[in-house]
């Protein structure tokens, strides 16, 4: 098998990858991917619940930040986000559905986020 330029830049960048992400411990690693995903970017979808029902919806959500203090850099006890508010809870962006900032108490769990299966 010829082995092209690219092929085996490809080759020596995995391997070093690899090796880098090896000597990480689980928590770099962790973050390692989350960087990647935030720059990459998902189709995020954060639902609420009022019980069993769907209550709200967004929609296009790329991800849920812990917000930080100001001045002691001390994780907050809420998530935030921006999303489409889903108005009609139908799963899709219609014509007059917005984007908006949105806030999560981490003392609630009756939410959840997924990556959108469409």
């Amino acid at each position: 098998m010829m082995q092209t330029p690219i092929y085996r830049t490809l080759l020596i960048t995995t391997a070093a990858v690899s090796l880098l992400l090896g000597g990480c411990t689980q928590e770099q690693q962790n973050k390692i991917g989350r960087n990647i995903q935030n720059w990459t970017g998902t189709n995020g979808v954060v639902e609420f619940y009022a019980g069993d029902k769907v209550v709200r919806r967004f929609l296009e959500v790329d991800k849920l930040s812990t917000a930080m203090g100001t001045d002691d850099n001390q994780a907050r006890p809420y998530r935030f986000g921006y999303g489409v508010m889903d108005e009609n809870l139908n799963m899709k962006v219609d014509e007059g559905e917005k984007k908006v900032y949105f806030e999560v108490s981490d003392y609630s769990s009756n939410y959840l986020f997924f990556e959108n299966p469409r």
